[in-house]
């Protein structure tokens, strides 16, 4: 649990993030994004909206898709939080990020760290078998499936075909 300290405005908080345990000393104000891009130097996540709108600052906590915008750190002590920094491996990139390099899912490209973490999330999500509001029966990548997963987050340069085609690439490559 976060610990306040003397100055009430601040708070300890460790938070193990791309698999390196971060202990931080922060405003009880700043959200997530803003400790992870200011305060650990980790800038893939973007500040978009800063509302929850638009889903460039999606990040993994604990393994579920999470806008990093609307959560204070403090309330994640102790908690996983994956970055798109943090998808790679020691043999290459994550299948999420290859299939958007093969497919050229990006324009501009600021949007693409929050979509191939929200991909990463989503795909977990039907691998488990969660349904989404547009499954019928057993949960299939169809173009409406990947379109409704990924329906949180926007790409301003209008690159969903790609971005569709990239997630069930990755999907079937599962």
């Amino acid at each position: 649990m976060a610990r306040v300290t003397d100055d009430r405005r601040f708070a300890e908080v460790s938070l193990q993030v791309n698999g390196e345990l971060r202990p931080l000393s922060l405003d009880t104000r700043t959200t997530l994004l803003d400790g992870l891009r200011e305060h650990l130097g980790l800038t893939g996540s973007k500040k978009g909206c800063d509302h929850g709108q638009c889903g460039a600052c999606t990040v993994l906590v604990d393994g579920r898709r999470t806008l990093s915008c609307l959560v204070l750190a403090v309330t994640l002590d102790g908690a996983e939080v994956t970055t798109v920094e943090g998808l790679a491996g020691p043999d290459g990139l994550h299948p999420v990020q290859q299939a958007f390099l093969d497919r050229d899912a990006y324009q501009c490209g600021y949007c693409t760290p929050g979509q191939v973490c929200s991909a990463v999330g989503a795909l977990a999500e039907y691998a488990a078998g969660w349904p989404s509001l547009v499954t019928d029966g057993e949960p299939a990548l169809t173009d409406a499936e990947v379109a409704e997963r990924m329906s949180g987050n926007l790409c301003r340069c209008g690159a969903y075909p790609n971005i569709v085609a990239a997630v069930q690439d990755a999907g079937a490559a599962r």
